[in-house]
């Protein structure tokens, strides 16, 4: 598809793409095409210098040849320039020649060349199509015009005298013109296939530049596609961009369509097939369907076992869903196959942490700071996996200088989770001012963040601080997540905190029923609610639960000292 941000930049890409693709314009290597003078010559009379005029642009020709394959592309072109000035009856030439000049050169002297055969009176449609296109190029906004609408006189089925007129009409900020022009292509009832689906790029590619006419562009390009596929175009790659350009208007049911179709006829066409794997992996993954996407990946990985894109897309997939151990295989084996692959990395060591294998994640991080620059996701993920380790201070340094990169680059990098990293690290290296400041900016940028709330709350509450502020954020996660068993046990402990343990006493036992698993500080604290209301027997069941899930001496004092 053609893209483009801005109307010039993006109008040169169409003329450039659609008049390289025209069929009635030749090859542009030279040494493709023969340069048959004396065919020229057995049509033009005796007597007038022609045959003179034919063996010098023949032997200019051969020069330019000559110099192309010395790798001396400005002589050649000079040498071709002469060819065409000798022979500009032959437009096979002209063309050719002035295709190189705007490929390598500004226009004007392609203008030159094309002009000169413009003026013969049976100057075909691809010579006025090629003028408008270079008029176009040097603003000349109403000769672009004429001569795009004397190609379309003398060729209507030729695309490229409409495409000129939508580009010059582009140019000059006018998009309903520019669409009339293509409805006028649109109106050619002989129009072939390739002719239709080059159209229906244009119609996108309008609607892309002009969002308040995509609707309907849109709709009219599927309807050009359409009429595209009832030509019947045998040819796969035509059948390729046939199915690529449904996908592109927005009809991903028709686009997959084609491309199972392509994958069941062309057997054996291997990089057909994974070009085509992949394009259906893009629509099942747009459309989430993530168990169809992950079969045409592992399709392309069958047909290409070193296909390091395809283990790296299944291995997001495995991420995504959680399916870590597979999600370490495929990113492996895409850091393997391409050592460069920078992302795969990083995604690496997130599989690698979620499986708690954090000295791997370290090993992963380690080399990935010997290939790459220092990033923030390096640094990010540094900060996660010493933290995993309990090596808050590493942690602590890492998740700061991932900050200090953010900052200078990316500072929406610096999101609420960031901020949650930060503080929890803190936390748990016993820096509690640094911890809530860090608490503060995470809810300051997400006030509803649950589990920043109860980590706060919680943190204050352990120590005796700001209860009724703990108090009022610890309520806040629960009403956001009532059954969440670790936000139930907050609340009943900064109501013991408070000195409220027959209030405290019901949340604790329900953060025990509802806890997933048996947790020791669950436990531990609601043994301390019972001993607080006297009820002894009740808090000698508690602590000696906590002992069997987790020893700690602490608890066991408190055993001890229970009356007996």
């Amino acid at each position: 598809m053609l893209r483009g941000s801005g109307h010039c930049g993006t109008v040169w890409a169409i003329c450039t793409v659609l008049l390289a693709g025209c069929s009635a314009v030749p090859s542009a290597n030279p040494r493709a095409q023969k340069y048959n003078s004396s065919a020229e010559a057995r049509r033009r009379p005796a007597g007038d210098g022609s045959l003179q005029k034919l063996a010098e642009a023949h032997a200019h020709y051969a020069a330019g040849v000559v110099e192309e394959v010395d790798e001396q592309p400005e002589a050649a072109l000079k040498q071709y320039f002469q060819a065409a000035l000798k022979d500009s009856e032959n437009e096979s030439l002209v063309l050719d020649v002035s295709r190189r000049f705007l490929q390598n050169q500004p226009p004007q002297q392609a203008l030159e060349l094309l002009s000169r055969a413009a003026a013969r009176p049976n100057a075909s449609g691809a010579i006025f199509a090629h003028l408008g296109f270079v008029y176009s190029q040097l603003g000349k906004f109403d000769q672009a015009l004429a001569a795009s609408r004397t190609a379309i006189k003398k060729a209507p089925g030729l695309l490229a005298g409409y495409q000129n007129l939508f580009v010059s009409f582009l140019q000059n900020k006018q998009p309903q013109e520019a669409l009339k022009a293509l409805d006028d292509a649109a109106r050619q009832s002989k129009a072939d296939g390739e002719f239709l689906i080059g159209l229906a790029e244009l119609y996108v590619n309008l609607g892309m530049q002009t969002p308040s006419l995509r609707k309907e562009t849109n709709a009219k390009a599927l309807a050009v596609l359409t009429r595209a596929e009832k030509s019947n175009p045998i040819n796969p790659a035509m059948r390729l961009k046939l199915a690529e350009d449904y996908g592109i208007a927005g009809d991903s049911a028709k686009a997959a369509q084609l491309y199972r179709e392509l994958l069941k006829n062309t057997p054996d066409l291997p990089g057909l097939r994974e070009r085509v794997r992949a394009r259906l992996a893009d629509i099942y993954l747009r459309g989430s369907d993530q168990k169809r996407a992950a079969e045409e990946l592992e399709g392309i990985i069958a047909e290409d076992p070193t296909n390091a894109q395809a283990y790296y897309s299944l291995g997001v997939l495995a991420l995504d869903g959680e399916r870590f151990e597979n999600a370490a295989e495929f990113l492996g084996k895409t850091i393997l196959l391409s050592p460069d692959h920078y992302p795969a990395y990083y995604d690496l060591v997130r599989a690698q942490l979620a499986l708690k294998k954090t000295s791997d994640a370290l090993a992963t991080l380690q080399n990935a700071r010997q290939k790459f620059p220092r990033n923030f996701a390096l640094e990010y993920l540094s900060g996660v996996a010493f933290g995993q380790q309990k090596a808050f201070a590493e942690a602590i340094q890492h998740y700061t200088a991932a900050e200090v990169i953010a900052e200078a680059t990316h500072p929406e990098w610096l999101d609420q989770h960031f901020y949650f990293d930060l503080g929890a690290a803190y936390e748990r290296k016993g820096d509690y001012a640094q911890a809530e400041k860090s608490f503060e900016k995470c809810l300051q940028l997400a006030p509803e963040f649950a589990a920043a709330l109860n980590y706060l709350g919680y943190m204050w509450a352990e120590h005796g601080w700001h209860l009724a502020r703990a108090r009022e954020m610890i309520e806040k996660a629960l009403k956001l997540e009532p059954k969440n068993a670790a936000y139930l046990d907050s609340l009943a402990w900064v109501l013991y905190k408070s000195e409220q343990p027959k209030e405290a006493l019901d949340y604790a036992v329900k953060a025990v029923e509802l806890s997933a698993e048996p947790d020791a500080t669950l436990y531990d604290h609601l043994g301390d609610i019972y001993a607080a209301l006297s009820q002894t027997d009740e808090a000698r069941e508690a602590w000696q639960k906590s002992l069997t899930v987790e020893s700690d001496d602490q608890v066991r004092k408190k055993l001890k000292a229970l009356p007996r």
